[in-house]
């Protein structure tokens, strides 16, 4: 019996590529009957503003074969049998291994992705041929149990100050579920280290101006209910969800770049995979022209030294990192401390 597939037409920069979709009609989000071809049609409609987003980085492919209720698993590197469009850079992970990871520089690689069952897309924030300086620095804005959206709102309105005061020109998106991601393009001359240090710098001085309403702590049982400002994002190997990617959630919502003047009347679950490619034909992509004025991080490393002689050090790194210089005793965020 000849096997269910189909062949679609995806526009590029330079040609139209075909790219075969097996078993179309496997429903990928049982609660909506969303299908691996739906999504491939999403990605077709927002190609242009994916690839603008994600495209150039290393990228991790989150992977769930039997839909968003089975199995999942990440994938790094291209299979054996990639497109001759797909490419790979080799990185460095924290262990100090380096490993080949995919690239996508086109709408055609992320419709292959799909074929691949592929449903969330982690880029880095650095580009490919130089993945150890970032280029974005990111802030998770992750509401605590007690918290929501609507919570992390007035949160990232002030960030957006402290990072002008820093001299950075923030972008806001929804995290596709109830955060929100703060991003701001640099120039890539800092490696990944200090990159986390101006994040953990702009996450203080957050906490400092509205300490009842986020914090820093790592130890989830010391946050409250307050916005966790997540300075672990920050780090080599550590990504989130891209603009534009779909999460993997009941309703199908996708990580949503929205303007400033937007936030405060955003609903996240308005932005899914029926409704964000209409939106990009009436609004337009907010992040288009995200990285035509990089700025620096000196600012926020002055006030990462400035923390430093006041007493303040390094916080916890994940526990699968090395142990780093000056880092307090590592736990796992979940695992109450043990009283001295």
């Amino acid at each position: 019996m000849a096997s269910e597939a189909v062949v679609l037409s995806v526009e590029g920069p330079h040609e139209t590529r075909e790219v075969r979709l097996s078993s179309p009609s496997r429903v990928l989000w049982p609660e909506s009957g969303l299908t691996k071809l739906d999504l491939a049609n999403y990605m077709i409609a927002v190609g242009e503003a994916f690839v603008t987003a994600n495209g150039d980085r290393p990228l991790s492919l989150q992977r769930f074969p039997e839909g968003i209720d089975g199995e999942q698993f990440f994938s790094k590197n291209p299979p054996r049998g990639a497109p001759a469009y797909i490419r790979a850079v080799t990185v460095i992970y924290p262990s100090a291994r380096s490993h080949p990871q995919l690239v996508i520089d086109e709408p055609a690689a992320a419709v292959w992705a799909v074929q691949m069952n592929t449903v969330v897309f982690h880029p880095w924030p650095s580009r490919a041929e130089n993945s150890d300086n970032p280029d974005q620095l990111r802030i998770d804005l992750d509401p605590q149990p007690g918290t929501d959206f609507d919570d992390a709102i007035p949160a990232a309105l002030e960030l957006r100050k402290v990072l002008e005061e820093a001299g950075l020109d923030a972008f806001i998106k929804t995290s596709g579920n109830r955060g929100l991601h703060v991003f701001a393009p640099i120039e890539p001359v800092h490696e990944f280290l200090d990159v986390r240090h101006a994040v953990i710098a702009a996450a203080r001085e957050l906490e400092r101006r509205m300490p009842e309403k986020v914090t820093t702590a790592w130890w989830k049982e010391e946050r409250g209910e307050r916005i966790f400002v997540d300075f672990n994002q920050a780090n080599r190997d550590r990504t989130m969800a891209g603009a534009y990617s779909p999460r993997a959630l009941a309703h199908a919502p996708v990580s949503t770049p929205i303007t400033w003047d937007e936030l405060e009347t955003a609903d996240p679950k308005a932005f899914t995979i029926h409704t964000v490619p209409d939106r990009l034909k009436t609004v337009g992509d907010p992040w288009g022209a995200m990285n035509e004025h990089p700025g620096v991080i000196d600012t926020l490393l002055g006030w990462w030294a400035r923390d430093l002689e006041a007493g303040l050090g390094e916080l916890p790194f994940p526990p699968d990192y090395p142990k780093m210089p000056g880092e307090p005793p590592r736990v796992q965020p979940s695992r109450a401390r043990k009283e001295p």
